[in-house]
């Protein structure tokens, strides 16, 4: 079974504040903003929203391709995934650039600040989903702006159903390309925020936007997520975490819990659990992917969150 990942692979610095961001900001100055933030560790990770769902739906055991366009300074993370069993043959070098890189500072309150400077992924739209039979589910998740529309335009014209998971690129539609998004797509992913600003950028209420899609999940971060399906509004609790390390990466990991769920057509309470899980075991961990397990374990670690097993 192939699952096609289009979204944005890059290098993830990361940084943590050992503090808190609103006690340095001052209201009345942001006009005037000049601020540093002292972080004296600094981490270089794979990172990138295709990337990290590819790495979890490996861990889960669902093989998957990235669909992404990377630069010449890719190498070591090409080896990466494929030592971790990933097929990269969807990935396009594009000699001229440096892949993507995001600079992420994190502070006592897992607020976060990122600049992100795009390189390669600028040329998404030279990449295409692939005309061929067993793709069965995709995502389109952040990109360059010209490869998410191309990709959810290919994926409906293939007749693949598909999670739009708009996330960090949001901002980069207007509401009459996020509607058409949400009319082709299968599934919508959002966290609260971007739900609002979906809301406010389309016009459509939250009721309006699930009416439109087989699902409507949104994520409450420590809170659990709501998954809006058939009329229904279904809370999934959070799973337990062993401990709260790094919130980078959470959404991708818990992406790739949907994606799990859906292949395996489980109902939607089982998804979403599933989806929580899977962010609470990368909470724990630093970087995006670093962490690992068995499916025993995941079970096990299933059955102490819920009581119950899947």
């Amino acid at each position: 079974m192939s699952v096609i990942v289009s979204g944005s692979m890059a290098f993830d610095n990361i940084m943590n504040f050992q503090d808190k961001f609103k006690n340095h900001i001052l209201p009345d100055k942001v006009h005037m903003l000049n601020i540093s933030f002292l972080t004296p560790k600094l981490r270089r990770e794979f990172g990138g929203c295709a990337g990290n769902i590819a790495y979890n739906l490996k861990l889960l055991g669902v093989d998957s391709r990235p669909l992404a366009t990377v630069g010449s300074d890719f190498i070591p993370y090409n080896n990466w995934l494929e030592d971790k069993g990933v097929d990269c043959s969807l990935l396009k070098v594009i000699e001229e650039y440096y892949t993507a890189q995001a600079y992420i500072i994190t502070d006592q309150d897992d607020n976060q600040i990122t600049a992100f400077h795009p390189g390669a992924m600028e040329e998404t739209h030279q990449t295409h989903v692939p005309d061929e039979e067993g793709i069965k589910i995709g995502i389109v998740s952040p990109n360059g702006r010209e490869g998410m529309i191309q990709h959810a335009q290919q994926f409906a014209d293939l007749d693949i159903p598909f999670i739009f998971d708009p996330g960090q690129g949001l901002p980069m539609f207007g509401g009459s390309e996020l509607l058409d998004f949400i009319e082709k797509a299968s599934w919508v992913a959002v966290n609260d925020y971007e739900l609002q600003m979906l809301m406010d950028k389309t016009g459509l209420s939250t009721e309006d936007i699930a009416a439109k899609v087989g699902a409507l999940i949104v994520t409450l971060g420590p809170q659990g997520s709501t998954i809006y399906t058939e009329g229904k509004k279904i809370g999934i609790e959070p799973a337990k975490a062993d401990a709260i390390v790094d919130p980078t990466g959470c959404g991708d990991s818990y992406r790739a819990g949907l994606i799990f769920g859906l292949i395996n057509q489980y109902d939607w309470t089982t998804i979403g659990r599933i989806s929580s899980l899977m962010g609470a075991i990368k909470i724990a961990s630093a970087g995006t992917q670093n962490h690992s397990f068995t499916m025993d374990r995941f079970h096990q670690l299933y059955q102490e969150s819920f009581g119950s097993d899947f």
